[in-house]
């Protein structure tokens, strides 16, 4: 499911600096509209990977959009660079207040899920995945790191392009890269891309497994440093700290089989997708709770387990799960 094809909400912010004049005599091609259009899935992308959030991506492009429109579009040289300083400035403001919340957040916070269907052929843009490990680890930089992180080695911009949206010399822009690589390193290890018959089976396996009473196959596809994190945000029921092992998590999942097979409310709506470049699946819990649940696949195990459950980040699948 496309970022962008979900609806724009638009949203009252403090504006903060316009980017430096970056303008000539006119040489685009092409209507303003359609020239922002062009770059959309670009901007939901970078937003996206700056603040974990889809909803507030689309605020922050819906923001663009009003600088846009009310600039001069016509003689901006280069839009995709215009408007990717706006949206990183329009982000490196809204994480301020995010970082604030998220100290007060119930639970351990996960990123709004990217749902995307197996198999799908995602343009170059879409293309750009952060799995959850590395997003994870991405909270724990500065938005300055952060961004310019994401900037050079996600999106491939030059420094001299970073350090003008920055407002920051190129020499200090590579040390925010350099920081920030250093905690990517140790908090996401190297991964080898799944093919889509093997992110499938990956996600059936596990689906099986999971809504099993007997944790023995579930155990098996496990690593034994697994790890299972989960995010209710405090509103629905969810694990609230991190349950790590194979043991551990084997005895979670069979034990919410066997109060699931008492209660006969077995799990019938569900999808097999690809949340943010990993392996996984959406489905309708007992009938009544939404989950997104995606695999972090290592050598051939499933090292890391990522549940959200948090209504306010699953509101797209709660419409994809409605349309299966």
């Amino acid at each position: 499911m496309s970022a962008s094809a979900r609806a724009i909400r638009p949203i009252g912010r403090a504006r903060p600096r316009l980017p430096p004049d970056d303008t000539i005599p006119a040489r685009m091609t092409g209507t303003p509209a359609t020239l922002f259009e062009a770059n959309r899935s670009y901007l939901t992308r970078l937003a996206y990977r700056m603040l974990g959030s889809l909803s507030d991506a689309e605020d922050v492009v819906q923001d663009a959009w009003l600088r846009w429109h009310g600039s001069a579009p016509e003689a901006i040289a280069n839009p995709r660079a215009w408007l990717g300083r706006v949206v990183t400035r329009l982000c490196l403001d809204l994480m301020k207040s995010a970082r604030r919340k998220r100290e007060t957040y119930v639970g351990a916070w996960l990123p709004e899920p990217l749902i995307e269907m197996i198999g799908a052929a995602p343009s170059t843009d879409e293309a750009i995945d952060v799995p959850y490990a590395l997003q994870l680890a991405l909270e724990r930089l500065s938005p300055l790191e952060r961004a310019a992180f994401l900037l050079h080695d996600v999106f491939d911009l030059p420094f001299a392009e970073i350090a003008d949206t920055l407002g920051r010399s190129e020499a200090a822009c590579r040390q925010l890269v350099s920081r920030a690589r250093r905690h990517a390193r140790e908090q996401d290890g190297p991964r080898h891309p799944l093919s889509a018959d093997e992110a499938r089976r990956y996600a059936q396996a596990f689906f099986q497994a999971a809504h099993s009473t007997d944790a023995t196959i579930l155990k098996s596809m496990l690593a034994q440093d697994a790890i299972l994190r989960a995010d209710g945000g405090g509103k629905v029921n969810s694990v609230l700290n991190p349950i790590v092992g194979t043991d551990r998590i084997g005895r979670f999942f069979a034990g919410i089989a066997r109060h699931v097979e008492r209660e006969a409310r077995a799990t019938t709506r569900y999808e097999f997708v690809m949340i943010n470049g990993l392996p996984g699946y959406v489905s309708l819990e007992r009938g009544e709770t939404v989950q997104a649940m995606a695999l972090d696949i290592r050598d051939g195990a499933v090292s890391a387990i990522y549940i959200i459950r948090n209504p306010d980040k699953l509101g797209h699948v709660h419409r994809l799960l409605a349309e299966a």
